[in-house]
């Protein structure tokens, strides 16, 4: 039979009356079409089933890959500078102790007071009093403030604070104030509120 008569069989075919049970007597170029339709359903379906979640985990490890790079790549660039991170660590360890050195015990804290009223006599001013207030406790230090009160001219004064901030010990200045006092025009009454700490090394009292 001509590949003519056989597209003139599909032409005067009447599709409403096909069976499916008559397949076997179709024209052969319907059962091929059909058959090719129905490998390309099976081809489909296999696909679908076996290629694609392949596909997926292809895709899955594609990124856990670039991931993996940036991670290695990252942890590289560290270990290049971990001796300069090393270097850092022991500059700031060092650091730490020596301000650490600075800071009086609660034993020193009189030596401190000491040291103090030594330098308002060297500067020649009267101490109207020294009063220490109650420590503060914070998470790693103890806070140790005390009210002072000193009368002198101003350049004394200004001398004495100075020679204060200078102390091996840590000792900070706060809420000055500066008051004409009661012996002449050149006499000044100055006072503040100072602060030293102590290092807490145990996490504990003070």
């Amino acid at each position: 039979m001509s590949l003519e008569a056989e597209i003139r069989r599909l032409r005067e075919l009447d599709w409403r009356e096909l069976d499916i049970k008559e397949a076997g007597v179709w024209p052969w170029s319907l059962q091929l079409i059909c058959c090719l339709l129905l490998f390309l359903g099976i081809f489909l379906g296999m696909h679908w089933y076996l290629v694609s979640p392949a596909k997926q985990e292809l895709q899955r490890m594609r990124e856990q890959e670039v991931e993996l790079v940036r991670e290695f790549r990252s942890k590289s660039l560290r270990a290049a500078n971990l001796d300069t991170v090393r270097g850092q660590m022991e500059e700031l360890e060092a650091r730490m102790e020596a301000l650490q050195e600075m800071l009086p015990t609660g034993a020193e804290v009189p030596s401190l007071i000491d040291s103090i009223s030594e330098a308002a006599i060297d500067n020649q001013l009267s101490i109207d009093f020294i009063r220490l207030r109650s420590p503060s406790s914070q998470e790693h230090f103890i806070e140790r403030p005390f009210d002072l009160q000193v009368r002198g001219d101003y350049h004394r004064l200004a001398s004495f604070v100075a020679d204060v901030a200078s102390l091996s010990r840590i000792v900070t200045l706060h809420d000055f104030t500066l008051e004409p006092g009661s012996g002449g025009v050149r006499d000044l009454r100055l006072s503040l509120l100072a602060r030293t700490y102590s290092y807490r090394h145990d996490g504990g009292g003070t």
